[in-house]
């Protein structure tokens, strides 16, 4: 076998083989969206009404049921992960915080979407959101998080 042929296996063999250690990954994009009384966050699957109903429930909090939040992430395949969101809010005066902790596991080569959401009495007792922050976390180690310009 040839000096290169010898390289060329060290190397498919060092690419096969799963890394070791903390997973890696990205929070791409996260989308705070509220609910309605039935747990809805659009009427039908068009972006424009999902916008304009989003816009109808914040203007009639006595529509509001909770929220969610629409996450995509990317992580090392195979990876079981906790999506962490924190959420900070105004209710009464007072500040209030709040979170949302949910197990993931990234399939695929593509990134995932999960959606947490806070409904009932935690989301009544939040108030209004002013700000969250989105985080993947492998056991006790920050792997990725996104921020809202307000945390």
């Amino acid at each position: 076998m040839s000096l290169l042929q010898r390289l060329l296996l060290l190397l498919v063999l060092a690419l096969a083989l799963p890394a070791q250690g903390a997973a890696s990954g990205k929070v791409i994009k996260v989308l705070p969206q509220l609910l309605d009384l039935e747990g809805r966050h659009a009427l039908s699957p068009s972006l424009y009404d999902r916008d304009a109903y989003q816009a109808e429930l914040r203007a009639h909090p006595e529509k509001q049921s909770g929220m969610r939040f629409a996450t995509h992430w990317k992580a090392t395949s195979g990876a079981t992960l906790k999506l962490r969101i924190e959420l900070r809010g105004s209710h009464l005066g007072r500040a209030t915080k709040a979170l949302i902790e949910e197990t993931v596991r990234h399939k695929g080569w593509f990134g995932s979407w999960s959606h947490p959401a806070i409904r009932g009495d935690a989301f009544r007792q939040l108030g209004e959101l002013t700000a969250w922050r989105a985080s993947l976390w492998d056991g006790e180690i920050l792997v990725a998080e996104q921020k809202s310009f307000l945390w």
